[in-house]
């Protein structure tokens, strides 16, 4: 049999798909809220997508108190490079929306465009991963750290207790994955 070929399709991915085979179990209604949601997920990709481009080109938005125009205008403020990874190891790493260190401050600014409170957890892993990476002592720097969501800006100066837990904790599970791996449990 020759199947045909639908190259046009290759790398996507269908919302009633195979390999995301739960929609099976859901009645309209829940069907309905799955592909709202999927449907938000995909317009931040796309918000974030959009919030890159303008800092890095220093396109600033209108001056106005909606979520996007304040953290684009603040990231471009601060000269903030976006969409930076941070690395402390294969097990532990992750992309910033936008970060700067200068003069000894840190800023890291996350981008929630979701009706999800976004959390400073996040952001405090962030801060833990930095200083991993870059081998600063949280204590010795000043941290800021903001969230942009529903036309708010929520600043938090991290506890450095809580950044040094982090990290240890980072350390501790880093190490213990990479036994498991050892041992053969790779998945």
């Amino acid at each position: 049999m020759n199947f045909n070929s639908h190259s046009q399709l290759a790398g996507r991915h269908a919302f009633l798909s195979a390999s995301n085979y739960h929609w099976i179990n859901y009645d309209v209604e829940k069907l309905a809220q799955a592909y709202l949601n999927s449907q938000a997920a995909r317009r931040g990709t796309e918000l974030h997508d959009f919030a890159h481009r303008a800092i890095g080109l220093g396109i600033r938005l209108p001056r106005t108190n909606k979520t996007l125009n304040m953290y684009v205008n603040d990231a471009i403020g601060f000269r903030m490079s976006t969409e930076q990874i941070l690395y402390y190891s294969d097990n532990c790493y992750g992309t910033t929306d936008a970060i700067a260190f200068k003069n000894r401050l840190l800023r890291i600014h996350d981008l929630k465009t979701g009706v999800i409170p976004g959390s400073m957890h996040q952001l405090e892993v962030y801060v833990a991963m930095f200083c991993l990476e870059y081998d600063i002592k949280p204590g010795e720097i000043e941290i800021e750290l903001r969230l942009y969501q529903n036309d708010e800006i929520i600043v938090s100066v991290p506890e450095i207790d809580v950044i040094a837990h982090i990290m240890s904790k980072i350390i501790v599970f880093d190490r213990s994955i990479e036994s498991l791996k050892a041992e053969g449990y790779n998945g």
